[in-house]
């Protein structure tokens, strides 16, 4: 047998919003994105809570990701998330998350966040939680600026990709490795390990859980990491288990797509 290893998805698994749109309001005060863009996401976060996201909505998220960003300087977007991070991350990681991360690292395996969202957020949140290695969207770069393609997109089954060439080059063995998930979306990453979990899961994925028996765990306590380290163990992961994205762009996929359904309906 392998090494084994425990993939985490980040939004509404590790922290208890949206790792992407989080940033919005630097990202609106550094002029990279519109006051109607703030208010579109806003919105539209509420509408992606109460539901996961298809493969028509990630392809057009991919799509409008790669518009916005064209032009924003990589260094300006990385010294924004440095400079916010405490304060618009830290608050909200899931203690129970961050005990159940440090268990898996106790027991030897590697951790890993699988992120939708872009490896300039996606990284440095995994520095805070100690994790090291990440799967997340990569934009393409040219002369330092965000050419508006995508590299890669860590959505659907292309995580599923990069966590089987991951685990070709570490040696993981998957069927011995565990993976954590709130989205109907990651089915195909729950489904390629043996030890699949869900965590705050929307009702698809909630049903597909029933259907086969996983785990099910409800994570309610977003607790800075500071504090969590003074009080430790301040939520116990055991407590969490009732048995039973992708940030500003998911935002305006949702929006764009409810308003069309209701202009259709109103006609």
């Amino acid at each position: 047998m392998g090494r084994s290893a425990a993939f985490f998805d980040l939004d509404k698994t590790v922290i208890a919003k949206s790792s992407a749109l989080a940033f919005g309001r630097p990202f609106y005060r550094d002029g990279l994105i519109t006051r109607r863009d703030v208010v579109k996401s806003a919105y539209a976060q509420l509408m992606f809570r109460l539901g996961g996201t298809d493969e028509q909505t990630m392809a057009r998220t991919r799509d409008y990701l790669a518009a916005l960003c064209k032009g924003w300087r990589v260094e300006q977007v990385r010294q924004i998330v440095a400079e916010t991070l405490h304060e618009l991350i830290n608050p909200y990681v899931y203690a129970e998350a961050a005990v159940l991360i440090e268990e898996h690292q106790a027991a030897g395996r590697d951790v890993v966040l699988v992120s939708a969202s872009g490896e300039e957020m996606v990284r440095p949140i995994g520095a805070l939680l100690g994790v090291t290695d990440v799967i997340a969207t990569r934009m393409s770069v040219q002369d330092g600026r965000y050419s508006g393609e995508v590299e890669f997109y860590a959505a659907g089954p292309s995580k599923v990709e990069a966590v089987n060439e991951l685990a070709a080059a570490r040696g993981y063995d998957l069927a011995d490795s565990y993976a954590y998930s709130d989205s109907y979306s990651d089915r195909p990453l729950l489904e390629c390990v043996g030890h699949p979990s869900v965590v705050n899961p929307d009702r698809a994925l909630r049903r597909l859980a029933v259907e086969n028996a996983w785990p099910v765990l409800e994570f309610r306590h977003p607790i800075p990491l500071g504090r969590r380290l003074r009080e430790r163990p301040a939520v116990p992961v055991a407590a969490a288990a009732l048995g039973v994205g992708v940030g500003v762009a998911i935002g305006i996929a949702w929006y764009g797509r409810h308003r069309r359904t209701r202009a259709v309906q109103a006609a």
